[in-house]
């Protein structure tokens, strides 16, 4: 599966963006779908990720942006998406999209992830 992210810019604080991954190559309804980012000098860490089908559209999100950030999917589209409200500085990084066909439970780590995007930058000045 191969990955495209868009969506990232430059917004201040209180700020939306919606960032977009479009999947083509593959059976997109089979895999989860993740958002990860990393921050300069940081380790990439993960921010959401969203369950295949079958799994009842399950969600999880870090805490860092619960209540703040959403995520789902559209799977006609190939796509999954995140809303990002309400942003803060410490929300800036580049933001990357990926795939896994791993437990649920482990959908958090980012070494179960084999498929990633070219990551999209996201700024929020304060």
């Amino acid at each position: 599966v191969q990955l495209q992210a868009s969506g990232g810019g430059l917004v201040q604080a209180g700020g939306s963006l919606r960032l977009s991954c479009a999947a083509s190559g593959g059976t997109f309804r089979n895999f989860h779908g993740g958002w990860f980012r990393q921050a300069p000098g940081k380790e990439r860490e993960f921010v959401a990720g969203i369950s295949r089908s079958g799994y009842g559209s399950a969600s999880r999100y870090a805490d860092s942006v619960k209540g703040r950030f959403t995520i789902s999917r559209d799977n006609a589209k190939n796509t999954v998406y995140l809303q990002m409200n309400s942003l803060k500085p410490e929300d800036t990084a580049v933001y990357y999209c990926a795939v896994t066909q791993v437990l649920w439970a482990y959908v958090d780590n980012t070494r179960h992830y084999t498929n990633w995007g070219q990551g999209t930058q996201v700024t929020v000045s304060s």
